[in-house]
């Protein structure tokens, strides 16, 4: 199965956001390239929320190009199998926390959000990432800070979408 195959398959079964998810599949349908960074129209990106349930806090990158505490992601490759083997590859290259875990049931949220040209927009497809007991975080060269925060701190230093991620990370743990 392709990645593109499995992206259609993921956002199928994913029940949430339903208008969303349509507007993804409609750029899939329309865009056989819409995996990958080069599609010009607009890409789907994998990201994940690293979480430490055990201490109530999760893991943000100061993004070096946005200058914005978010979680870790970004662009899918071609040797990523699936959509959530690249949210765990993001997560583990920007974290640098081996053993990372994505939380059971698949996406947690969709967020569309524009990007300068000359691609449009990224459609990026959300996970949380349990990190193991005693992890330590080595920020990597995509990052100008890497931070544990509590969970309710994060609405004072992240956007809607992140604030977003937690909320429905948190649900799916309760």
């Amino acid at each position: 199965m392709s990645l593109y195959d499995d992206a259609v398959l993921v956002l199928n079964g994913y029940e949430d956001q339903p208008e969303l998810r349509d507007v993804y599949l409609g750029h899939l349908a329309e865009h056989p390239d819409g995996m990958y960074k080069p599609c010009g129209a607009g890409h789907l990106t994998s990201s994940a929320l690293v979480i430490d349930p055990a201490r109530g806090r999760v893991l943000l990158t100061l993004h070096k190009k946005l200058g914005m505490w978010l979680q870790m992601g970004g662009h899918c490759e071609e040797g990523n199998a699936t959509v959530e083997a690249a949210a765990l590859r993001e997560a583990t290259e920007e974290s640098g926390i081996a053993g990372l875990t994505l939380l059971p049931g698949g996406p947690v949220r969709l967020d569309r959000h524009p990007i300068p040209a000359p691609c449009h927009w990224h459609l990026d497809v959300q996970y949380a990432a349990l990190a193991p007991a005693g992890a330590e975080a080595e920020i990597s060269e995509e990052s100008l800070d890497l931070r544990w925060f509590a969970y309710e701190d994060v609405a004072g230093v992240a956007d809607t979408s992140v604030v977003e991620l937690l909320k429905g990370t948190l649900a799916r743990l309760a």
